[in-house]
């Protein structure tokens, strides 16, 4: 799959214009799960979660390259949390919860416990449930996991972004039977 390719077509197709930014994969091997996001200072931080809940054309354009399904998230710590699913290049789920819409109870408000027990429903600890993944380790994949910074601008046309990914992301290997004839 071309990665950088893809990333810079959805660049195109969300509208943004002038020096691309980069690109930061990073992985849990272990869970096979694979973290995609832009890196410039439009789309970190709270103003970066703004981006991307109008901007999806990676996941839906890497839905439908890798024929799987993809799922984008938006994480705002203090006002809200998406998780969208696609597939096929077309959305085909998701949930969203806003902080301030959420009631707690009494035993949310006064047991930590509970109120992450509550926090495990919500979009992103949904999401890493289904990855085999507690929800902090999901949410801590930028800094904690393995990763790759690829540069999505034609200066950098000269280095190969799928050999710095194979390091990040090895191609699966197969084990070929071996014939004792000579």
């Amino acid at each position: 799959m071309q990665l950088v390719r893809l990333a810079r077509e959805a660049l195109v197709l969300d509208g943004l214009i002038g020096s691309p930014p980069s690109l930061h994969v990073t992985v849990i091997r272990r869970r096979k799960v694979v973290r995609l996001a832009f890196v410039a200072p439009l789309v970190t931080g709270q103003r970066g979660a703004r981006w991307y809940e109008d901007h999806h054309a990676l996941p839906r354009l890497l839905s439908k390259a890798a024929n799987a399904t993809v799922h984008a998230y938006v994480y705002d710590p203090t006002e809200s949390e998406e998780v969208i699913a696609y597939g096929n290049g077309h959305r085909v789920g998701g949930d969203r919860v806003s902080y301030s819409d959420v009631e707690l109870s009494g035993e949310e408000e006064l047991d930590d416990a509970a109120f992450m027990r509550m926090r495990a429903r919500w979009p992103m600890g949904h999401l890493a449930y289904v990855f085999g993944l507690a929800r902090e380790e999901l949410l801590g994949m930028p800094r904690s996991s393995p990763s790759v910074v690829l540069p999505l601008d034609a200066a950098n046309d000269a280095e190969d972004p799928e050999e710095r990914l194979e390091v990040l992301l090895p191609s699966p290997q197969m084990n070929r039977a071996t014939s004792d004839a000579a």
